[in-house]
Parts: structure tokens; C-alpha cells; sequence
């Protein structure tokens, strides 16, 4: 019997994981990477010898990835070795108020009860028992479900359950919401600042993202061997059970024979051809052209305005004096609205900047470096007009120097060579994911329509599916990788229904938590 052959463009996690899916349930899956490595966004770079995670630094949901590789007949724990974080991270806003929060709620509760009083303590308890509500509510129904939609969530939970509905305050936004738990400007600031963890503005982002300090705190993680590991634990499993890898691998285009994708073709001119073709990239390249023509209808075209957040970065090996870091420490700026203003209205990089720092030789304790200079990634927001209006060095030096009073403010001093730094900007990004602007995050996540707006992974073209964080259920490498499992499942179940086989079960489905190579002409 021959063998289903998918051919699935682009090597990120939400690739990957449709590639583990698909390959270990028999299908023939040949995966075509332009860049050396996978990973796509999951990226690391060497400096002096020595891998510096370089895209997303935290790893949470651990059983979204237990369960892909339970599915692939093994265990994660097989694979990666993680370590969980006493310390999720921790806050500062100048050198006299510091704030950690911990996997132990008890301790958070007392940690913000002698940082701003009695009352905020008791406010984050109850923000804490709100945040479970949300995620308890849309775990099943929406990031788990194959198509979200409003009527659907109403159907699914509001006749039963209408109180749990109006919970998750879809229309009010994240700060606002925060209002409602923190009197304390600084604590607002801390946990508006999950709206950027999806590329938002906590000013515009809905409430329901208050989800995200729930998920936190069932755990983050740290991943031994960096980030970049998942990606290759993943991609040596695929392989393993027969998906072939083709890095340096430029897609040119997707065919779409008879209307429907049946194959792609390189910029070298070698053809690819599938039963179904799995797009990785972000959704705005298709609308883009830049996968050619006959694609570009594939899902519904975003315009610049809706733009996720892109950033400013800087990977280094450094010496630091005068702070006790820990693996994720998160540097204040003075006036988090007018930060938000310069990004989202004026468009331009902060004059006063929010600095994230993952220092990846500390572990989630107050303990020393265990390496010295210190490997770190430094993360500043910035707006996605890598394309349109592309900040020259005047700009770039500006947000170096901001960023540096900001950690400077704290107490922090960094000394690195030259030669031991390396700043990715909107328009660097841009060049490594073309269309977007340098959007890290898709389609932003403000107003409550957005989560409804983003592509599902059937796109309007009959055999061509879709993945990653530009589309549901959204960024961040557990939603990632869902959006891969999401499209295996699909894939599996049309591709049964068109040679009339015997429907194919992916084993475990999206259960809640509780080859040789193809034809080629």
C-alpha cells in the first residue's frame, strides 16, 4: 500500500511536531528547512564557542510535550532532561524594591505581602483563583479545540455554564482587570507584562490573559542543554521514525495542481511531491506571495497595524557586578504606558525600556553563575517595522544606552568585548521571517475578536495546513507545538477520507492533561 507523503515547509516547533505525529503513524514526511538547523524562532547563537538561547527562554505546559512523545511510543523524559524553577523570576524596579515570585504560591503570597502590604497579597490570591478559572474554562474549548469561534465557546460553555463564560472577561482588558486585584501601580506592571508574552500591549491585550500566571505556576522549567534542545530532540525522533530532513532547503513555491496542494517546488528547482503540504512559517508570507500565487488566499491577509510585538535583543557573554541575577530577572522601565506609546503608537524603540534578562548559568536560585563571563539574552520590545521603517545605528545605539541605564537603575553593570555581543533587531528578524516586519508573535492579540481571527490549521486551499505560532492556538512553543498536533490530526483524517481507508486515529487524540524519502521529480 502506498504510503501518504506530506511534505511539511519550515522546521519550527509547530513543523516538528507534525512531523513526529505524522512520521510515527506511517506517513512518508520530508521536512524542507532554509535555515542549517531546526528550530525556526527556538534559534541559539554561538559566540566564542559557547550556545546562547536566543528566541523563547521558558519553558511551561511540560505535558503538552509528554504527550507528543508519549504518542510517538516513548517518553520525554527519554529525550530532555528538565529542571523545574524555584524562582520563576524575579522583578526589579530600581535598586531598593525587589520582588521574586516563586513555584510555591504560599511564598509569592508572602514575597508581595512585605513588598506592597496586606492587601496585595490578599489581591494576588485571588488574582491567582481568577487565573485558574480562565485556564480551567478555555484549555478544552478553545486551545485545544481544532476551529475555535465565539459561537462555539457560547455553545460549549455559556448554556451550561454562563457564569464561567462571563468569567473569562473576554471585552475588558488585561489592565484594567488588574485593577480589580492591585491598588500597587508596580504590581500591575509585572503582571500586564504577560500580555508580552504573546506580543501585546497589556493596555490593549483582553483579560483572559491572566491564564498565563496559572500556567506558570504549574511549573517553568528549565531545559537542560538550552532551549534549542526541544527542536533537536524533536526532529531526532521524527527522524527516527523515518521523516527525512532537508536543511538549506529554500521553498519557492507551493503547487497547487487541480486547486489543491499537491507540492512544492525549491529555488533550486527540485519538486516535492505530496498528498498534503503542512506551511510552517508565518501565515503573513503566504499572503505575501513569497510561497507564490497560487497560495495567497490561503488564510486571511492581517495589515501591518496588526502586527505583533517584534523586539530588540542582545546575546552576549558578559561580566556583571553589583546584582544577585537569577535564570529570569525583569528590569522595570519608569513609565510602563509611555514604553507602550513609543512601541505602539509613535512606533518607535522605548526612550525608557522594560529589559528582560535570562542568564543562562543560574539556575531558578539565588546561587552564583556557573560560568564566567555569564551567557545572557537580554529582550527590549519593540514595534514589527523591520519592513516598512527599519531603525538606523543613531536608533540602535540609543535603545543600547537605554537599555543599559535601565539595568543601571537596578544596580547592574555589564562589562562584554566588542566581539561578545550580538543585537538581532525588527529588521534582522524580518530577514530570518520574511513578511512579518519582524513580528515575533503573529497577529497581535488585542481586542477580543483576535483570538478568534487567527488561521486555524485547515487553510482555504484543500491540502494545505497550517502551523505555528502566527496561527491557532497561538505563540509560545506548548501553543506551537498544539497547532502541530492539531494539524497531524486533521491531515490523518482527510487523508483517510480521500484514498476511502479506514479512518486513522491519532493515538491519545488532544486528550486534556489529567520514512524513505518521497516522490521527488
Amino acid at each position: 500500500m502506498l504510503r501518504n507523503r506530506v511534505v511539511i515547509v519550515g522546521a519550527g516547533i509547530g513543523g516538528l511536531t507534525a512531523a513526529v505525529a505524522l512520521a510515527s503513524r506511517g506517513c512518508d514526511v520530508n521536512v524542507l528547512e532554509r535555515a542549517a538547523t531546526p528550530g525556526g524562532k527556538l534559534r541559539e547563537i554561538e559566540i566564542a564557542g559557547r550556545r546562547i538561547d536566543s528566541g523563547p527562554t521558558v519553558l511551561t505546559m511540560r505535558w503538552v510535550l509528554e504527550e507528543i512523545f508519549a504518542e510517538a511510543g516513548t517518553t520525554l523524559a527519554d529525550h530532555l532532561t528538565l529542571e523545574p524553577l524555584d524562582i520563576l523570576a524575579r522583578h526589579y524596579w530600581g535598586e531598593t524594591a525587589q520582588l521574586d515570585l516563586y513555584a510555591d504560591k504560599a511564598r509569592t503570597v508572602d514575597a508581595i505581602g512585605q513588598f506592597a502590604g496586606t492587601a496585595a497579597s490578599v489581591g494576588y490570591a485571588q488574582f491567582c483563583e481568577r487565573a485558574q478559572k480562565i485556564f480551567e474554562t478555555l484549555e478544552q474549548p478553545f486551545m485545544r479545540a481544532a476551529q475555535p469561534s465565539l459561537f462555539g465557546l457560547v455553545r460549549d460553555i455559556g448554556f451550561s455554564r454562563p457564569s464561567a463564560l462571563f468569567g473569562i472577561e473576554p471585552f475588558s482588558t488585561l489592565w484594567g482587570a488588574l485593577g480589580s486585584h492591585f491598588q500597587d501601580p508596580r504590581l500591575r506592571q509585572l503582571f500586564g507584562r504577560y500580555a508580552t508574552y504573546c506580543g501585546a500591549s497589556p493596555y490593549l491585550a483582553p483579560a483572559t490573559l491572566m491564564l498565563i500566571a496559572h500556567v506558570e505556576r504549574l511549573g517553568v522549567w528549565n531545559v537542560v542543554g538550552g532551549m534549542h534542545r526541544i527542536a533537536t530532540a524533536l526532529a531526532d525522533l521524527a527522524a527516527k521514525h523515518g521523516a527525512k530532513f532537508h536543511y538549506g532547503a529554500h521553498v519557492a513555491g507551493i503547487e497547487t495542481p487541480r486547486g489543491t496542494a499537491g507540492g512544492v517546488t525549491l529555488a533550486d528547482g527540485r519538486r516535492f511531491v505530496a498528498d498534503a503540504v503542512v506551511f510552517g512559517g508565518d501565515v503573513a508570507a503566504l499572503g505575501a506571495g513569497l510561497l507564490g500565487p497560487a497560495v495567497t488566499g490561503a488564510a486571511r491577509k492581517s495589515r501591518p497595524s496588526e502586527r505583533s510585538l517584534s523586539a530588540f535583543t542582545v546575546s552576549a557573554l558578559a561580566d556583571l557586578e553589583g546584582f544577585p541575577l537569577t535564570r529570569h530577572s525583569v528590569f522595570f522601565s519608569s513609565d510602563y504606558e509611555a514604553e507602550f506609546r513609543d512601541i505602539t503608537q509613535a512606533r518607535r524603540l522605548p526612550a525608557d525600556p522594560t529589559v528582560y534578562v535570562c542568564a543562562q548559568d543560574r539556575d531558578g536560585t539565588a546561587g552564583p553563575a556557573t560560568a564566567n563571563p555569564e551567557r545572557l539574552f537580554c529582550i527590549v520590545n519593540a514595534p514589527a517595522c523591520g519592513d516598512t521603517a527599519p531603525f538606523d545605528r543613531k536608533e540602535i545605539e540609543q535603545c543600547k544606552t537605554a537599555t543599559g541605564q535601565t539595568l543601571a537603575r537596578s544596580g547592574l553593570r555589564l562589562t562584554m568585548q566588542p566581539d561578545m555581543s550580538t543585537i538581532t533587531q525588527p529588521a534582522d528578524f524580518e530577514r530570518l521571517f520574511p513578511a512579518t516586519g519582524g513580528a515575533l508573535y503573529g497577529m497581535a492579540s488585542h481586542g477580543w475578536r483576535a483570538s478568534f481571527r487567527r488561521p486555524s490549521a485547515l487553510s482555504k486551499i484543500p491540502g494545505l495546513y497550517l502551523v505555528g505560532g502566527s496561527v491557532h492556538p497561538g505563540p509560545g512553543v506548548p501553543m506551537a507545538a498544539m497547532s502541530g498536533r492539531l494539524a497531524a490530526s486533521r491531515i490523518m483524517q482527510d487523508l483517510a477520507s480521500t484514498r476511502r481507508l479506514a479512518p486513522v486515529a491519532m493515538r491519545g487524540g488532544m486528550s486534556t492533561r489529567s520514512a524513505t524519502t518521497g516522490a521527488m521529480d
